[in-house]
């Protein structure tokens, strides 16, 4: 097991260095960093300076060298719009995001279990054909369409909740119905797949055949099991509800790390951009090395390969 974790951990230092690299030179080549701190009625000479001064002017692979020891220092550099240090900056922001992040899987998990469930154990029936449906609609349905329409009626037809800001656990519900209820079709699904396929094994047969409960069947038995997958799932899914919030944080005005994007970029706000890009990356790689080390655990055969 822990030759296991050791390789998992180096392969995930591997891909966020790569990470890291990539968003580094594809936000160089998106725009001029000089240009942004100048503004674009800048003389040239005042652009040579500043780029002499932030070091703009040597190799970009120079740059992302400089740039990564003072990152992995605890140097993110200073906001070219807000004028304040980035990390401070971006920390602050962070736990809305991580609050949106965590409530929306919840909520996907807590309508995508039993239905997964219930489809699986009535497969082909209305229930089955109900599930898909609702899985169906939560996929096609862009969840900033699906945002706006619960702001028109919880909030200006109903006045239930508040439309924007994050000043109570009210301001969560309509932002964490919105991404969960997104993110939900993906866990049905595999739950409902998982579930058809354990249930047609010969341990679910011995069980029925010792007299267990069909409740200790499907919940100690099968879905132990069929749960295997939802894991690495639940990783993978959490590190976009992260990364995914941009348009949603923007239309309720989540004061998050997805809003602070989305004004980065409008004000080419480069070392906070960097920042978020880098921070969220690490994010996801981390949740997919814990879910492959949890996977490990509960399944022996995946040590072994």
């Amino acid at each position: 097991m822990l030759g296991f974790i050791v390789k998992r951990l180096g392969l995930a230092l591997l891909v966020a260095l790569a990470v890291s690299a990539i968003a580094f030179f594809l936000l160089r080549l998106s725009g001029d960093i000089a240009v942004a701190i100048a503004g674009e009625g800048a003389q040239q000479a005042d652009l040579d300076v500043i780029r002499k001064t932030y070091g703009l002017d040597r190799p970009l692979v120079v740059q992302y060298f400089d740039w990564l020891l003072k990152t992995l220092s605890g140097d993110f550099g200073t906001s070219i719009y807000f004028k304040t240090d980035v990390s401070s900056l971006v920390f602050a922001k962070l736990p809305v995001t991580l609050i949106l992040g965590v409530s929306s899987l919840a909520f996907a998990l807590l309508i995508s279990i039993p239905l997964g469930v219930l489809a699986a154990i009535y497969a082909n029936s209305w229930i089955d054909r109900l599930a898909l449906a609702i899985a169906v609609f939560g996929q096609a349905m862009p969840n900033f369409f699906f945002a706006l329409i619960l702001v028109m009626l919880f909030s200006i037809t109903l006045r239930w909740l508040p439309v924007s800001g994050s000043g109570t656990w009210l301001h969560y519900v309509m932002p964490t119905i919105a991404l969960g209820y997104y993110t939900a079709p993906a866990f049905m699904r595999l739950i409902r797949a998982g579930m058809i396929e354990v249930l047609s094994a010969d341990y679910i047969r011995t069980a029925r055949a010792k007299g267990l409960s069909s409740h200790a069947v499907v919940i100690t038995h099968a879905l132990r099991n069929a749960a295997v997958p939802v894991v690495a799932l639940t990783a993978v899914q959490l590190g976009f509800l992260l990364g995914g919030s941009v348009v949603i944080e923007t239309i309720f005005a989540l004061d998050g790390l997805g809003y602070l994007a989305y004004q980065s970029i409008t004000y080419k706000d480069f070392p906070v951009m960097q920042v978020i890009v880098l921070l969220l990356s690490v994010v996801y790689v981390l949740l997919t090395l814990l879910a492959d080390i949890a996977n490990a655990w509960l399944d022996p055969r995946i040590r072994v390969s």
